[in-house]
């Protein structure tokens, strides 16, 4: 199937890493545009003009979000105040969302920024969005996130993915990082994704694509790696964690990331879990940031460390 078909009333607006994609899931006949998912909080003002060009005056029924990491939620609060409507989250995060406990949303123990929303309503597992004349039905998706949503267009054959695909992979296994067996769900997951046919595939990040065969043939072998070598996914993790910092930040004082490393709850789980590499904590920042250098992520100049 052409995309301009499967993606007719859709807008899908990519963004880089630091924010997930926005796809936009535009009205008809009367019912509103949704919005699935807001990027992150530095971009938020970028999103809410995005949107705007992107809805040309239609009318706005709020937000879905797929999981509640800062990178898909961050614009909720942004998005409401400047278009109104209501903000959908996972049931599994309804409660943590309410009171806002930034140690179960991750934020905490992550070392990330979000700014507070409030969601109205929850959409479960088997739950169906109707929206531009499609049926969106809502599936779960743990592994990546424990409570992680995707949706899917049966008729049109059209996955919203979240983290749970990409073309080249999928997103940190976080609850592995725990101590909990998670592999086995992102297995399912990718077991899941397979059995639905769908025929196009719009991910967290990166571009829409339709071989969606060969994206889960490379998930399988990414997850069998890591699998096979979870230190391998925990140092990937670490890496990631620094990376999105610096992506947070855009530059910042060697003392001053490395005083972020070493308070960043996450970042000593996986060092510990490790059996602690380099001896000390700053040190396995050092060889994180340094692979990350040499591999042209971050650059460092003058004791600046640059996203790059």
């Amino acid at each position: 199937m052409p995309p301009a078909r499967a993606l007719q009333g859709l807008t899908v607006l990519q963004r880089g890493w630091l924010s997930s994609n926005n796809v936009l899931l535009h009205g008809s006949e009367g019912s509103p545009a949704w919005l699935v998912d807001s990027g992150h909080v530095r971009h938020a003002e970028q999103t809410v003009a995005l949107l705007r060009h992107a809805l040309q005056g239609e009318s706005f029924g709020g937000l879905i979000n797929t999981h509640l990491h800062s990178d898909h939620c961050g614009g909720n609060a942004a998005v409401q105040r400047s278009f109104g409507g209501t903000i959908t989250v996972p049931p599994g995060q309804w409660a943590a969302a309410r009171a806002w406990d930034e140690q179960a949303l991750s934020y905490r123990p992550t070392g990330q920024r979000c700014e507070r929303f409030v969601p109205d309503a929850r959409l479960e597992p088997g739950q169906v969005l109707l929206a531009g004349g499609r049926r969106w039905t809502a599936l779960a998706a743990p592994g990546h996130d424990p409570h992680s949503l995707v949706l899917f267009d049966d008729r049109e054959g059209v996955l919203v993915s979240a983290d749970a695909l990409w073309e080249n992979g999928f997103g940190v296994v976080f609850p592995e990082l725990e101590g909990e067996d998670a592999f086995d769900e992102v297995a399912r997951v990718l077991d899941l994704i397979d059995s639905l046919g769908a025929r196009w595939v719009i991910p967290g990040h990166g571009a829409p694509f339709g071989d969606v065969a060969a994206a889960l043939q490379r998930a399988r072998r990414r997850l069998d790696g890591f699998r096979g070598d979870p230190a391998r996914h925990a140092r990937h993790a670490a890496k990631v964690l620094v990376k999105y910092h610096l992506m947070e930040e855009g530059q910042q004082l060697w003392a001053d990331f490395l005083r972020w490393f070493s308070t960043t709850e996450l970042c000593r789980t996986i060092w510990q879990r490790l059996d602690r590499p380099e001896g000390t904590l700053p040190a396995f920042a050092e060889r994180l940031v340094a692979e990350l250098l040499a591999a042209g992520a971050l650059a460092r100049q003058d004791g600046v460390l640059h996203d790059a």
